[in-house]
């Protein structure tokens, strides 16, 4: 684990065992309780040509948004048979495409579907991803990809966070594959975010507001919690007086947020981050430069690269405090 301290820029090699002594008694650790879906199915067309069915998000009355991926174009209206049953493409939505399920999507894709490893692993996912791939507090149907933060903590370091004195909450943001899309706009006001759906409850906004009353920091695992974080706080700022405040205003919400968070962000709620390493021009990177400065993190970047920390999922983590 890489070690920035967001005040001197300075980068220490450490590990993520050494954690715990690098969290102070109090301070409040938020975690993302999504859970992954088996989001990844093959079909067939009429033509016998074959279509990954990826789910992007399920909908009501067993319709669902997914991304469709095949040699030649889909359209609306074509039948794809699968393992589970006919599935219906009904029509397009952005880059994303409406379709019909024999069952609620959630339910069906857990049955029939693979869980969505990432590109880079070069193997057919089997029974041990459908644990490996989750964190242990994965609760929240939803996700098609784990936030990967959260995969770095087994239960000997969560009981060693305990005892240091840490407090603990909970927010849910499943993760969408937009969310490892790089930006391709020239104009960075001309990228969309995917919309991702966040839900924080009245216990987190509670703990946060307890741990900022109290001098103490949040620490968010991931950067799907700072966005979960930020997104209610902005939220709940603007409802309450339109405009920036100096006193931390955060209150329970649950909803779509495309919140793009790049340098010049200001920053509400998160005061310490644990994250992994992230691609270049990823809307990923740009938040962890806005929390911490580009230089130092691009910095730190350069010491990893030299130092052999892995990238990616399943790859290093680095702490910014």
């Amino acid at each position: 684990m890489l070690l920035l301290d967001r005040d001197s820029g300075a980068v220490t090699d450490r590990a993520v065992r050494d954690l715990p002594e690098l969290l102070a008694p109090g301070d409040l650790m938020v975690l993302n309780d999504t859970r992954v879906v088996a989001a990844r199915l093959m079909g067939t067309k009429p033509s016998g040509g074959r279509v990954e069915i990826f789910l992007e998000r399920p909908l009501e009355a067993c319709e669902a948004l997914a991304h469709l991926r095949a040699s030649k174009p889909v359209r609306e209206g074509l039948a794809l048979s699968t393992a589970g049953g006919t599935i219906m493409v009904l029509g397009r939505e952005e880059d994303l495409w409406r379709v019909r399920l024999p069952g609620p999507a959630l339910d069906f894709f857990d049955r029939w579907g693979q869980v969505p490893l990432p590109p880079y692993i070069h193997r057919a996912a089997d029974a041990s991803d459908q644990q490996r791939y989750q964190s242990l507090f994965a609760r929240e149907r939803g996700a098609v990809a784990a936030p990967t933060a959260s995969l770095h903590f087994d239960e000997p370091l969560l009981q060693r966070i305990r005892a240091r004195g840490l407090e603990s909450a909970f927010v849910t943001l499943h993760v969408g594959a937009g969310t490892f899309q790089p930006v391709r706009a020239d104009d960075l006001d001309d990228h969309v975010m995917h919309a991702e759906r966040v839900s924080v409850d009245a216990a987190a906004c509670e703990a946060v507001l307890r741990a900022k009353a109290a001098g103490r920091r949040v620490v968010a695992v991931g950067t799907t919690v700072i966005r979960a974080l930020e997104s209610a706080a902005l939220i709940a700022e603007r409802a309450a007086a339109g405009g920036a405040s100096e006193a931390p205003q955060i209150a329970p919400w649950s909803g779509d947020t495309r919140l793009f968070i790049r340098p010049g962000f200001r920053f509400r709620v998160v005061d310490a981050l644990l994250t992994n390493f992230h691609l270049p021009e990823s809307t990923l990177l740009m938040l962890v430069c806005a929390f911490a400065g580009q230089e130092p993190v691009l910095r730190a970047y350069r010491h990893a690269v030299a130092a052999g920390y892995r990238f990616f999922s399943y790859g290093d983590a680095m702490f910014l405090r």
